[in-house]
């Protein structure tokens, strides 16, 4: 196996919203009210610790996409032939190898991942099970991933909304919350209602890219929403998800904490966090004009415009909550 083929496997460009989702749900909980640390010192510690973080997420997202090409052997023959697997550039075998390193990489780690008192390696290493949330929430998105992909697990791929649950819950609402981790406790409101806000987004988001893998997915029985209701009533029951959750931003300043109604749910600087959620909203209005326009042409383009806006409005909301926070 070359390089080429290991690069084109774990699919790059995929991973640069889950690190951006950690590093994003790290600097959130460093700036809020939360943080434990009273002095809000930025440490060789936390940043070291955010770092060890990233770098796991970019590996389980990573494994996460050689299992679904291995899941997807036979879909992929039609959809994607070009492809390490398919192609007959890599092994099952091989492949099957990169997907277990690639957990373990990812997994094991992160049982050092340990936010503050806990400032030495040693003393995170011996932390309380308790404090050891991050790499909990890890193993729950490892587990998600196989549930996805592998039919002796359940293969939600092929089921609909389920399928689009389970991307969702594990990169969206996990991945913040398991940033937050690495620096402050995630038991309160404030990370749970940032995660739900990505979480309802790749709800329905996610399915773009389900459009022009119509013809290999039918053959592999996979019923994605394109399938199941056609593109044009896909794009309408996808729509609330790229509008939506952005609203809860703004809604989440206003909105005082229920465990502590002194200050809102989100601590951020409110009025970027307004201005944020309204530009998103807007913008989430024009993606879905832009699927409306010809919903059958999803089917026939295999990167769609939509597609690329997707990926762009979930990294400008990663990057525009984290401004919120500094």
């Amino acid at each position: 196996m070359t390089l080429r083929d290991l690069r084109d496997l774990s699919r790059p460009f995929t991973l640069l919203p889950p690190l951006l989702g950690i590093v994003s749900g790290a600097v959130c909980a460093f700036g809020s009210v939360h943080n434990p640390d009273p002095a809000h010192r930025l440490t060789w510690t936390v940043v070291l610790t955010v770092i060890l973080g990233s770098a796991c997420a970019s590996a389980l997202n990573a494994a996460s996409n050689v299992l679904n090409q291995i899941a997807d052997f036979e879909i992929d023959r039609v959809n994607k032939p070009e492809r390490p697997l398919p192609s007959g550039r890599v092994s099952l075998r091989e492949a099957w190898t990169v997907t277990v390193v690639g957990y373990l990489v990812a997994l094991l780690p992160t049982w050092l991942v340990v936010p503050h008192p806990y400032e030495s390696w040693s003393a995170k290493l011996t932390a309380p099970l308790a404090e050891h949330v991050c790499f909990f929430i890890y193993l729950a998105g490892l587990l998600f991933t196989l549930v996805y992909s592998l039919p002796a697990l359940g293969r939600t791929k092929r089921l609909g909304w389920l399928a689009n649950l389970t991307i969702a819950i594990p990169r969206g609402t996990l991945l913040k919350v398991a940033g937050w981790s690495m620096v402050a406790p995630v038991w309160s409101a404030e990370p749970w209602w940032i995660g739900a806000i990505f979480g309802l987004f790749l709800l329905g988001a996610s399915s773009t890219k389900d459009f022009s893998d119509m013809e290999g997915d039918e053959r592999g029985g996979c019923r994605t929403l394109p399938l199941i209701y056609g593109p044009r009533r896909a794009v309408w029951l996808m729509a609330p998800s790229f509008v939506l959750p952005w609203l809860l931003m703004p809604l989440g300043v206003l909105l005082p904490d229920p465990g502590n109604p002194v200050h809102p749910i989100l601590t951020g600087h409110g009025t970027v966090l307004v201005a944020l959620g309204l530009g998103l909203t807007a913008w989430g209005l024009y993606t879905i004009r832009l699927m409306l326009r010809d919903p059958d042409a999803l089917a026939t383009v295999e990167n769609h415009p939509s597609w690329t806006h997707m990926y762009l409005m979930m990294m400008a909301a990663q990057v525009g909550f984290a401004v919120a926070y500094l």
